[in-house]
């Protein structure tokens, strides 16, 4: 009897993490799916960022999840907003970056204050105000180095002009922030108002610098060079 329960102890020990697995591919197929444009491998870091952030204590909403993919143009609807509770694309929008990032594609990124430029890593959102772009989300970056002054910067999510398809048309790219995650003023308070309160929000480029030593994706720097 002791043998058996032995054997049965140890199966379940190997066969724990065997299903967590599955479940996090079933979750990351289920949301992809209803995706176009997002890469399941750009995902599965961010569900990654997100949960040892929350095991830190750094994240209190983890029913939602927001992506963002600069190495998408910005003529692409890159932002996608999950229910991760509802197996639920809830957004997928058009965002803007900043000026000092680039043109339609984003090359440069940046932690710096007056480099009117986008910031790569995890962020948490924070609180909402009424300011010059009007309605907008305050955003804390959660990575030293890397977008830990997005608060000194003011770098916001906010609702722009400059982010529509019209743009598009005109520009061939959307218009450009000063570092801020801006998105259509349609609907700016609608997302706005879903992630606010502490929900992750994380910012993707296939850059090997941060890949390798950010704090929330360390242990799977090996497996993401090849994203791209």
């Amino acid at each position: 009897m002791n043998r058996l329960l032995l054997s049965i102890a140890v199966a379940l020990a190997f066969a724990a993490p065997m299903c967590a697995a599955n479940s996090s591919d079933i979750l990351v197929s289920s949301l992809v799916r209803q995706a176009p444009g997002l890469r399941a491998d750009v995902l599965k870091l961010a569900l990654t960022a997100a949960t040892r952030a929350e095991e830190r204590g750094l994240v209190p909403r983890r029913d939602l999840l927001t992506v963002i993919d600069y190495s998408l143009p910005s003529s692409q609807p890159r932002l996608f907003c999950f229910d991760l509770t509802a197996h639920k694309l809830l957004f997928r929008e058009l965002v803007a970056h900043g000026k000092g990032s680039g043109g339609d594609v984003a090359n440069f990124f940046s932690n710096s204050p007056g480099s009117l430029a986008t910031s790569l890593g995890l962020f948490v959102t924070a609180d909402t105000y009424e300011g010059g772009n009007g309605y907008s989300l305050r955003l804390r970056g959660l990575e030293e180095g890397i977008n830990d002054m997005a608060w000194d910067r003011a770098i916001v999510m906010h609702g722009a002009s400059y982010v529509s398809q019209e743009a598009v048309k005109v520009l061939g790219r959307l218009g450009r922030s000063w570092g801020c995650p801006a998105v259509r003023p349609e609907i700016s308070q609608k997302i706005i108002n879903t992630i606010r309160g502490g929900s992750p929000v994380f910012a993707y480029y296939p850059d090997k610098g941060w890949l390798s030593t950010s704090a929330f994706l360390q242990k799977v720097a090996g497996a993401v060079a090849s994203v791209r």
